[in-house]
């Protein structure tokens, strides 16, 4: 039975490239995957795609045909996508794999919020499914940054109800102490409560405070893996953590 991978985060998070690198390190495992694309307006990626959302909606040909701006044709894409759903299911249908490795669209709100991502996960099978959620190392550099990117994760862990694996992508751009720093505030919520504090209060850091002990209350608040595509590391910890939600721990096959 294969099991779907979704890759989310917010624009530049690194999505299609930790796609491309964690393709290239399940094959060094002898692990299966696919590669699937559902992004109908990406340019160019760092992977071939095994099955591509293009071949059912194409971001240039919506712009083309309904005369819309690029932000509106992202919305019409992402209705016409949902409404694809169940087609690009069956064609997924055809492979024989373990993973589905699935690169999201890049505006994350269309994803999360629109009917598609919904109707997506239905059609390719909501129990085999699990998100692999990218926080931007840019954002969580700051506490209250930090605190927005997990609010930001939990929206989408929300609206989707899947198993979430938490990961803190391009983690090779961090400085060794900014990398420690960040772990430690994932882990530690009274470290992070001293950061948040450390500086003179604001009434944004009264709410980032009441944010951050809402989280901890609600149980969204968890640790980030540190990943790097660019350096290659990371990915067994996300591997563990996908078989520990599927599999209670036991290795899937590789046959």
């Amino acid at each position: 039975m294969a099991r779907n991978l979704y890759f989310v985060g917010t624009a530049g998070s690194g999505k299609s490239t930790m796609v491309y690198a964690f393709q290239l390190w399940m094959n060094s495992q002898g692990l299966d995957c696919v590669t699937v694309n559902l992004d109908p307006g990406a340019e160019s990626l760092a992977y071939a795609p095994d099955v591509d959302v293009k071949d059912w909606v194409d971001l240039d040909t919506v712009i083309r045909e309904q005369g819309l701006g690029p932000n509106g044709a992202q919305v019409a894409a992402a209705d016409m996508l949902a409404l694809n759903a169940k087609e690009i299911a069956d064609v997924l249908d055809t492979f024989e794999t373990s993973y589905f490795l699935i690169d999201t669209p890049g505006q994350i709100e269309l994803f999360t919020f629109r009917s598609s991502g919904p109707a997506i996960i239905d059609a390719f099978g909501r129990d085999d499914s699990a998100f692999v959620y990218l926080n931007d190392p840019n954002l969580v550099r700051s506490a209250s940054g930090f605190i927005s990117s997990v609010l930001l994760s939990a929206i989408v862990q929300f609206r989707h109800a899947l198993p979430f694996i938490n990961v803190l992508s391009k983690s090779d751009l961090l400085s060794e102490e900014e990398l420690e720093r960040v772990v430690k505030w994932s882990l530690d919520p009274i470290a992070l409560y001293e950061a948040l504090v450390a500086d003179a209060a604001t009434p944004k850091t009264l709410l980032d405070v009441e944010f951050m002990q809402s989280m901890e209350t609600i149980g969204v608040y968890r640790r980030l893996g540190p990943v790097s595509s660019e350096l290659m590391f990371g990915f067994e910890e996300i591997y563990n953590q996908v078989q520990q939600t599927f599999e209670g721990g036991e290795d899937l096959s590789k046959d």
